[in-house]
Protein backbone atom coordinates (compact mmCIF):
# COMPACT_ATOMS: atom_id res chain seq x y z
CA UNK A 1 0.00 0.00 0.00
CA UNK A 2 1.34 3.49 -0.98
CA UNK A 3 0.13 6.49 0.82
CA UNK A 4 1.49 9.95 -0.28
CA UNK A 5 0.81 13.47 1.70
CA UNK A 6 0.49 16.49 -0.50
CA UNK A 7 0.43 20.24 -0.01
CA UNK A 8 1.44 23.89 0.12
CA UNK A 9 4.84 24.19 2.49
CA UNK A 10 3.65 25.21 5.57
CA UNK A 11 0.50 22.89 5.48
CA UNK A 12 1.35 20.18 8.70
CA UNK A 13 2.46 17.75 6.39
CA UNK A 14 5.25 16.49 8.74
CA UNK A 15 2.68 16.68 11.85
CA UNK A 16 0.02 14.45 9.74
CA UNK A 17 3.03 11.84 9.12
CA UNK A 18 4.60 12.05 12.50
CA UNK A 19 1.08 11.22 14.24
CA UNK A 20 0.26 8.13 11.47
CA UNK A 21 3.47 6.47 12.59
CA UNK A 22 3.11 6.56 16.14
CA UNK A 23 -0.18 5.16 15.44
CA UNK A 24 1.09 2.43 13.18
CA UNK A 25 3.12 1.43 15.84
CA UNK A 26 1.28 1.43 18.29
CA UNK A 27 -0.71 -1.23 16.32
CA UNK A 28 2.45 -3.08 15.34
CA UNK A 29 1.72 -2.69 11.66
CA UNK A 30 4.84 -2.83 9.86
CA UNK A 31 6.06 0.70 7.10
CA UNK A 32 8.84 2.63 5.81
CA UNK A 33 8.36 6.90 5.25
CA UNK A 34 10.56 8.79 3.10
CA UNK A 35 10.81 12.49 2.19
CA UNK A 36 11.12 13.70 -1.59
CA UNK A 37 13.38 14.57 -2.65
CA UNK A 38 15.32 12.02 -1.02
CA UNK A 39 15.10 8.75 1.03
CA UNK A 40 18.47 7.41 -0.78
CA UNK A 41 22.54 8.76 -0.81
CA UNK A 42 21.97 10.26 -4.96
CA UNK A 43 18.22 11.55 -4.09
CA UNK A 44 19.60 13.37 -0.97
CA UNK A 45 22.28 14.72 -2.96
CA UNK A 46 19.62 15.88 -5.71
CA UNK A 47 18.00 17.30 -2.45
CA UNK A 48 20.47 19.44 -1.20
CA UNK A 49 21.23 20.93 -5.01
CA UNK A 50 17.59 21.36 -5.52
CA UNK A 51 16.60 23.23 -1.93
CA UNK A 52 20.10 24.74 -0.12
CA UNK A 53 22.85 24.71 -2.35
CA UNK A 54 22.14 27.19 -5.17
CA UNK A 55 19.51 30.40 -5.65
CA UNK A 56 19.32 30.55 -9.54
CA UNK A 57 18.38 27.20 -11.49
CA UNK A 58 16.25 27.16 -14.49
CA UNK A 59 13.05 25.87 -14.51
CA UNK A 60 13.13 22.87 -16.29
CA UNK A 61 16.47 22.18 -14.87
CA UNK A 62 14.53 21.95 -11.68
CA UNK A 63 11.69 19.87 -13.21
CA UNK A 64 14.46 17.13 -14.30
CA UNK A 65 16.19 16.81 -10.75
CA UNK A 66 13.35 16.61 -8.87
CA UNK A 67 12.30 13.97 -11.24
CA UNK A 68 15.51 11.94 -10.79
CA UNK A 69 15.23 12.03 -7.35
CA UNK A 70 12.12 10.68 -7.30
CA UNK A 71 13.44 7.66 -10.22
CA UNK A 72 16.22 6.61 -7.53
CA UNK A 73 13.74 6.73 -4.70
CA UNK A 74 11.14 4.56 -6.23
CA UNK A 75 13.26 2.11 -7.87
CA UNK A 76 15.59 1.30 -4.57
CA UNK A 77 13.42 1.69 -2.01
CA UNK A 78 9.76 1.98 -2.41
CA UNK A 79 9.10 -1.17 -5.56
CA UNK A 80 11.29 -3.81 -3.36
CA UNK A 81 8.84 -2.73 -0.40
CA UNK A 82 5.54 -2.85 -2.08
CA UNK A 83 6.75 -6.17 -3.43
CA UNK A 84 6.83 -7.31 0.10
CA UNK A 85 3.41 -6.34 1.29
CA UNK A 86 4.79 -3.33 3.57
CA UNK A 87 3.27 0.10 3.92
CA UNK A 88 5.01 2.96 2.16
CA UNK A 89 4.45 6.56 3.31
CA UNK A 90 6.01 9.44 0.75
CA UNK A 91 6.24 13.04 1.91
CA UNK A 92 5.42 14.36 -1.43
CA UNK A 93 5.48 11.77 -4.47
CA UNK A 94 4.70 13.54 -8.35
CA UNK A 95 1.86 14.89 -7.75
CA UNK A 96 3.87 17.74 -6.27
CA UNK A 97 5.80 18.20 -9.30
CA UNK A 98 2.76 18.63 -10.99
CA UNK A 99 1.81 21.59 -8.48
CA UNK A 100 4.84 23.09 -7.88
CA UNK A 101 6.60 22.91 -11.37
CA UNK A 102 3.18 22.80 -13.59
CA UNK A 103 0.97 25.24 -12.04
CA UNK A 104 3.85 26.88 -10.12
CA UNK A 105 7.13 27.42 -12.33
CA UNK A 106 5.32 26.47 -15.93
CA UNK A 107 8.37 24.31 -16.52
CA UNK A 108 6.56 22.45 -18.76
CA UNK A 109 2.72 22.02 -20.65
CA UNK A 110 1.14 19.70 -18.57
CA UNK A 111 1.17 16.94 -20.62
CA UNK A 112 4.61 16.83 -20.90
CA UNK A 113 4.75 16.74 -16.90
CA UNK A 114 2.56 14.09 -16.82
CA UNK A 115 4.48 11.97 -18.96
CA UNK A 116 7.60 12.68 -17.08
CA UNK A 117 5.80 11.70 -13.44
CA UNK A 118 4.96 8.52 -14.75
CA UNK A 119 8.46 7.14 -16.13
CA UNK A 120 10.11 8.78 -12.73
CA UNK A 121 7.73 6.85 -10.51
CA UNK A 122 8.23 3.76 -12.75
CA UNK A 123 4.41 3.66 -13.50
CA UNK A 124 3.49 3.58 -9.79
CA UNK A 125 0.52 5.17 -8.23
CA UNK A 126 -0.49 5.55 -4.78
CA UNK A 127 -3.36 3.86 -3.10
CA UNK A 128 -4.50 6.92 -1.08
CA UNK A 129 -3.17 10.85 -1.50
CA UNK A 130 -4.21 13.09 1.49
CA UNK A 131 -4.15 16.74 0.00
CA UNK A 132 -3.91 18.53 3.37
CA UNK A 133 -5.33 22.30 1.45
CA UNK A 134 -4.48 25.23 3.45
CA UNK A 135 -4.90 29.06 2.57
CA UNK A 136 -1.62 30.17 0.87
CA UNK A 137 -1.44 33.41 3.32
CA UNK A 138 -1.71 30.85 6.57
CA UNK A 139 0.60 28.62 5.83
CA UNK A 140 3.23 31.39 4.95
CA UNK A 141 2.73 32.63 8.59
CA UNK A 142 3.65 28.99 9.88
CA UNK A 143 6.63 29.34 8.18
CA UNK A 144 8.00 32.79 8.43
CA UNK A 145 9.72 32.53 11.61
CA UNK A 146 11.80 29.95 10.48
CA UNK A 147 14.84 29.95 8.00
CA UNK A 148 13.31 28.96 4.23
CA UNK A 149 14.93 27.07 1.39
CA UNK A 150 14.68 28.00 -2.11
CA UNK A 151 11.03 26.86 -2.65
CA UNK A 152 9.96 28.40 0.73
CA UNK A 153 11.20 31.54 -0.14
CA UNK A 154 9.44 31.67 -4.04
CA UNK A 155 6.79 34.23 -2.90
CA UNK A 156 3.60 34.10 -2.63
CA UNK A 157 2.06 34.26 -6.22
CA UNK A 158 3.86 31.61 -6.21
CA UNK A 159 2.05 29.34 -3.85
CA UNK A 160 -1.17 30.62 -4.94
CA UNK A 161 -0.73 28.80 -8.62
CA UNK A 162 0.70 25.84 -5.97
CA UNK A 163 -2.90 25.41 -4.50
CA UNK A 164 -5.03 26.16 -7.33
CA UNK A 165 -2.72 23.33 -8.78
CA UNK A 166 -3.99 20.69 -6.12
CA UNK A 167 -7.08 22.23 -6.47
CA UNK A 168 -7.83 20.98 -9.68
CA UNK A 169 -5.51 17.75 -9.33
CA UNK A 170 -8.12 17.01 -6.55
CA UNK A 171 -10.97 17.41 -8.46
CA UNK A 172 -9.66 14.41 -11.02
CA UNK A 173 -8.15 12.10 -8.70
CA UNK A 174 -10.41 9.73 -6.75
CA UNK A 175 -7.52 8.84 -4.55
CA UNK A 176 -7.05 12.29 -3.66
CA UNK A 177 -8.53 12.90 -0.25
CA UNK A 178 -8.77 17.19 0.53
CA UNK A 179 -8.46 17.66 4.35
CA UNK A 180 -8.90 20.97 5.88
CA UNK A 181 -5.38 21.87 7.10
CA UNK A 182 -6.56 24.52 9.48
CA UNK A 183 -8.39 22.29 11.83
CA UNK A 184 -6.65 20.79 15.38
CA UNK A 185 -4.18 18.26 13.88
CA UNK A 186 -5.47 15.88 16.23
CA UNK A 187 -8.90 16.11 14.17
CA UNK A 188 -7.38 15.83 11.01
CA UNK A 189 -5.33 12.63 12.50
CA UNK A 190 -8.75 11.05 12.95
CA UNK A 191 -9.83 11.55 9.33
CA UNK A 192 -6.83 10.08 7.99
CA UNK A 193 -6.63 7.41 10.46
CA UNK A 194 -10.66 6.52 9.39
CA UNK A 195 -9.98 6.75 5.77
CA UNK A 196 -7.22 4.44 5.84
CA UNK A 197 -9.01 1.78 7.85
CA UNK A 198 -12.05 1.97 5.03
CA UNK A 199 -9.52 1.42 2.24
CA UNK A 200 -7.91 -1.73 4.08
CA UNK A 201 -11.18 -2.97 4.89
CA UNK A 202 -12.47 -2.48 1.46
CA UNK A 203 -9.40 -4.16 -0.15
CA UNK A 204 -9.87 -6.91 2.19
CA UNK A 205 -13.24 -7.32 1.12
CA UNK A 206 -12.52 -7.18 -2.80
CA UNK A 207 -9.70 -10.05 -1.89
CA UNK A 208 -12.24 -12.46 -0.93
CA UNK A 209 -14.83 -11.60 -3.37
CA UNK A 210 -12.14 -12.47 -5.63
CA UNK A 211 -11.21 -15.68 -3.93
CA UNK A 212 -14.88 -16.79 -4.06
CA UNK A 213 -15.54 -16.08 -7.74
CA UNK A 214 -12.42 -18.48 -8.62
CA UNK A 215 -13.07 -21.02 -6.29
Amino acid sequence: MLISFEGIDGCGKSTQINLLKLHFNEKGIVFSVFREPGGTAISEKIRSLLLHETHDMDPVTELLLFSAARSQLISEKVIPLLKKNHIVILDRFFDSTTAYQGFGRGSADLKSIHTLNRLAAHTIKPDLTFYLKIDPAAAANRISSGSKDRMENAGSNFFKSVSDGYDQLAKGESRFHVLDAEQKPEAIHDEIVAIIGDFLQSREQGAANKTWKEV
